[in-house]
């Protein structure tokens, strides 16, 4: 019968006993009668329907329902039956006696207990009875009592056995509550529902320790027994509950605790590392070196009895000690807040400790222990090491001091390192950080442990140091390693004393303006100025540079006006200046024209004298990578001023045979200059700066280790970070973007260029074929063995995209692309522009010619035969009747002053984008005055379009980290292929 929210009613909760549940609540509501009695009209209430009778109730009845509604059947079997099995057929099988689920009866059972503590907290003033065998819900009412009852248990140790009972007392008074019907709601903790009265207790007691003497007196402990039981369950008891002794003593101690951290070796399968443990120069000792880990463990002293940490401690802990057939049970009252507290000291200290222990690796652990030395101390946690262990490590404070002088060439360095009251020699630690050995035999025989911080911190600083060739024991650290230098005095892991002077290199613009030279024909802009203001400073502490500037910012000039004001500084040595054949010209004008006072001898051609002496009468020697290549031998005992690279790339390969050559040159100072100092791989950069700043980014080998495969294969942004910070105050590098803001707007568009049906036809067959070839070969050789394949069927596919001319001769029909680019070339011919026109092919490039030449155009044509080159870029700079300027982009994309041409057209995509830049900048610098339109011509659905996508994929460092052909391809994985195939 349904109840009426309209007529007066009443919320009661009704504890009834599950088959399988055990005992759980239901909530209903009552109706009541005329005089304020319950009535028969009952209703179960649920979330469901709840809101009918809100203005019946109260918070805590809302609360109340929905806890109820948590513990019901329905609610247990969607919790808890995957399988969706009906009710009968869960319940039968999970609570079968012999072949139930006790993990899930443990898992319900502890849900339910956890519900039910809820409930049974917030049930203070409701209507609380017990439902009747026949479903009555209101059978037999039940007062919840406020004050908590107290239990005490009682041991009674006799000859035989031992007896043990708890007493429940209330309000003082004892509770007689066994063989009374009493039964146990809730467990955990406990609620006791006993002749109509729901009692809970103080301090959480746990009702399993109440439920066995509901239908029993004592239970009796077997003497041949009691020993393990006394230590299993009686002092666990003892500790948590008052408990009364007859035949045992109970002593109470208290005192002050006193907080232990252990430290002990965590014994692991690892085999041992041997290391040699340099004592002195005579006496080498062998250290058996295990890189296991090391264990924390926390515990608490008091009056010399231990406890290790538990978060879940009680507020005592019992000791149990036997003497003959004695017991006496210790019972130690622990001060928990303070022992929380260092466990929150600990914690803050960056060593969480759960459940006491805490594990890590050995040298953290002590890098840990040493940087937290101190505040251990003061806080009063001893650190001790586990007894058992066989090594013995020391623990105390160690501490590394350095200091870096300025000097005249070099920083030089005093250190201290300390572990306790030893002194151990700067030297020798710096082997042991170089070569990643972590433990160290100390005089006393403890071995310290040098902490991981000091490997991650110092072992860069520690590569890049040399000994003194006065003294073997002072290490030193060469001028150009400023920036480690700085870094460590801003981290404060050294102090450093540093010129203001030298400290403005970190940021060129705060350098002193130096006095332009006085000879020099021509303005400097204030950019240019700022350049060579850079190259006198790094000058006046022989460093040496690299000149980066965007193609077209005048490098040249900079250069020319550096090399100027040497000469009237009084240098009494020439220059030399070493670049590609085809710049030397253009050098040679540059000088005449800048620099008309500078004496230039052009060392070029088969019939060069070849006589250093005759070096003694110039000021600058300009020559070729190619005649260095050959007169090295020559040449490596001349003593030049400055040895200047341009177009440094070409040194890229630190194996080459130029590169090996222009670092046996011999001179004061050192600069290079290039609009691309990265062009495959970080190896390039390496390569460069090695050469300029010998030892600035260490070995090639630790270049490898350290920044190499880091960055170019983990895409390491932290070591990235660090390699610019090292190169930074050495390459000086502004785009034309930033300072050349006077040159006209630079317009770039992409072309998409449709394939004509026969050429999509060609390429579509040529990609089928070079996919089935090239994955088969890198699933069976591996990317790395199938690069030539990879390389072969890529050029292939581009050549069919721009014209498959290129690939069949005996191909008879038209290409889009080539239509596309004629069509594009007569417009801007017609509106009177000249244009450059630059391919990697010169394949593509004869295509061209040959129609230029069937239609009578004239046309100015460079490629690397060409030989005379500079009478190509003359004629079409001052030739009015030559509109196009054909050019290979190898041969073309360097050191060339094209102004003359206000379009660029880029036939085909350079695996670079900063090599096509390049190409635009042949007309884009500074002597334009007109805005340069290029033109990228892309053919649609081709290779073409999917290498525009992965070049912005594989930028890192700088502009474009892989950027010529074979380092693109290096870089490609399995599944890049699979796209450009696509």
């Amino acid at each position: 019968m349904k109840v009426s929210p309209a007529e007066p009613f009443k919320i009661v909760y009704s504890i009834l006993n599950h088959e399988y549940l055990g005992y759980i609540f239901e909530a209903f509501v009552v109706q009541l009668t005329s005089q304020g009695d319950f009535s028969f009209q009952i209703q179960n209430i649920s979330s469901k329907n709840i809101k009918e009778f809100r203005s019946g109730l109260d918070t805590r009845d809302f609360e109340l329902v929905k806890l109820i509604d948590d513990i019901q059947q329905d609610a247990v079997l969607k919790k808890y039956n995957p399988k969706k099995l009906n009710a009968v057929d869960f319940f039968l099988k999970v609570y079968d006696p012999q072949k139930g689920d006790k993990a899930v009866q443990e898992t319900i059972a502890g849900y339910l207990e956890n519900c039910k503590s809820r409930i049974l907290e917030r049930l203070d003033g409701k209507e609380i009875f017990i439902m009747g065998n026949d479903g009555n819900p209101l059978w037999k009412p039940v007062s919840w009592e406020p004050e908590k009852a107290t239990i005490r248990f009682h041991f009674i140790r006799n000859e035989d056995n031992t007896h043990y009972f708890p007493t429940i007392r209330h309000k003082m008074q004892k509770l007689d509550f066994q063989y009374k019907n009493a039964f146990l709601i809730c467990e955990d903790p406990a609620w006791l529902v006993l002749d109509g009265h729901l009692y809970h207790f103080e301090g959480n007691v746990d009702g399993k320790k109440i439920k066995p003497f509901l239908a029993k007196k004592f239970i009796a402990i077997p003497g041949q027994v009691e020993e393990q039981y006394y230590g299993r369950f009686v002092a666990p008891l003892i500790a948590s509950y008052d408990v009364v002794a007859r035949g045992f003593e109970i002593r109470n101690v208290s005192s002050v605790p006193k907080t232990i951290l252990t430290i002990s070796e965590y014994s692991t399968a690892n085999p041992k590392k041997s290391t040699v443990l340099f004592q002195d120069s005579e006496d080498v000792e062998v250290l058996e070196e295990e890189d296991n880990d090391v264990t924390f463990e926390l515990s608490f002293q008091y009056a010399g009895f231990s406890f290790h940490y538990d978060s879940f401690a009680h507020a005592s802990s019992v000791h149990m000690e036997k003497r003959g057939n004695e017991y006496f049970f210790n019972k130690v009252k622990r001060n928990i807040e303070t022992e929380g507290q260092h466990v929150r000291t600990l914690k803050d200290m960056g060593l969480n400790i759960r459940n006491g222990k805490v594990q890590m690796p050995k040298s953290e652990a002590f890098g840990w222990l040493q940087g937290n030395a101190i505040a251990l101390d003061a806080s009063g946690i001893s650190v001790r090491q586990n007894t058992a262990d066989a090594k013995r490590y020391f623990l105390g404070y160690s501490s590394l001091d350095i200091s870096i002088q300025e000097g005249r060439d070099w920083f030089d360095i005093n250190a201290k390192v300390r572990f306790g009251e030893f002194e151990i020699p700067f030297i020798q630690l710096r082997n042991y950080i170089l070569n990643r050995k972590k433990e160290f035999l100390l005089p006393s025989g403890e071995i310290a442990v040098i902490p991981e911080w000091w490997f991650t911190k110092y072992s860069e600083f520690f590569s890049f140091t040399e000994s003194s060739h006065d003294d073997d024991d002072q290490l030193r650290l060469r001028m150009h390693h400023l920036a480690l230098v700085q870094e460590l005095k801003e981290d404060n892991l050294a102090t450093a004393v540093i010129s203001r002077k030298l400290e403005n290199l970190r940021n060129f613009q705060q350098i002193e303006p130096a006095e332009a030279p006085h000879h020099f024909q021509g303005i400097l802009r204030p950019y240019q100025k700022t350049g060579y203001d850079w190259l006198r400073f790094l000058k006046q502490y022989r460093f040496g540079g690299c000149l980066a500037d965007d193609m077209g910012l005048g490098k040249t000039v900079q250069t020319l006006a550096l090399l100027q004001s040497e000469k009237e500084g009084g240098a009494d040595r020439p220059s030399i200046l070493i670049m590609p054949t085809s710049l030397l010209y253009n050098w040679q004008l540059e000088a005449s024209k800048f620099t008309p006072d500078l004496r230039v001898l052009l060392y070029t051609g088969t019939n060069r004298e070849k006589d250093t002496a005759q070096f003694d009468h110039y000021d600058l020697i300009l020559t070729s990578y190619g005649i260095i290549r050959l007169d090295i031998d020559l040449m490596e005992d001349y003593r030049f001023n400055y040895v200047i690279l341009d177009e440094s790339q070409a040194i890229k390969n630190p194996s080459s045979i130029i590169t090996k050559a222009v670092r046996r040159l011999n001179s004061a100072h050192r600069l290079v200059l290039t609009g691309t100092p990265i062009e495959n791989n970080t190896l390039d950069l390496w390569s460069q700066m090695s050469f300029v700043n010998p030892g600035l980014l260490g070995s090639q080998t630790f270049f490898r280790d350290e920044f190499q495969v880091p960055i170019e294969k983990k895409g390491d942004e932290e070591k990235t970070k660090r390699l610019y910070n090292l190169i930074k105050p050495f390459i000086l590098r502004r785009l034309k973007s930033q300072v050349a803001t006077d040159l006209p707007e630079k317009v770039e568009s992409i072309q998409y260029c449709d394939m004509s049906g026969e050429q999509e036809k060609a390429y579509e067959e040529a990609k089928a074929y070079y996919r089935n070839l090239i994955l088969q070969s890198i699933d069976s050789e591996g990317m790395s063995k199938s690069q030539l394949v990879v390389l072969q069927g890529l050029t292939r596919l581009r050549q069919l995209a721009n014209h498959p001319v290129m690939v069949d001769p005996e191909y008879a029909h038209d290409s889009g692309k080539f239509e596309d680019v004629l069509y594009k070339l007569q417009t801007v011919m017609s509106e009177d522009h000249k244009i450059l026109i630059f391919s990697q092919y010169i394949k593509h490039l004869d295509l061209f010619r040959h129609y230029l030449d069937e239609k009578e155009i004239n046309y100015a044509y460079l490629d690397g035969a060409t030989r005379d080159r500079q009478e190509q870029v003359e004629s079409f700079q001052n030739d009015e009747n030559i509109k196009i300027f054909l050019i290979s982009l190898k041969a073309g994309g360097l050191g060339l002053n094209l102004t003359a041409a206000d379009y660029v057209f880029i036939l085909d995509p350079w695996w670079n984008p900063a090599i096509e830049a390049q190409a635009v900048d042949r007309a884009h610098r500074i002597g334009q005055d007109r805005t340069v339109f290029t033109y990228k011509f892309i053919t649609k659905n081709s290779v073409e379009e999917k290498i525009l996508a992965l070049q912005r994929s594989k930028k890192q460092l700088a502009d474009d980290l892989i950027s010529s052909e074979e380092g693109f391809i290096k870089s490609l994985t399995r599944e890049d292929v699979l796209n450009l195939l696509s």
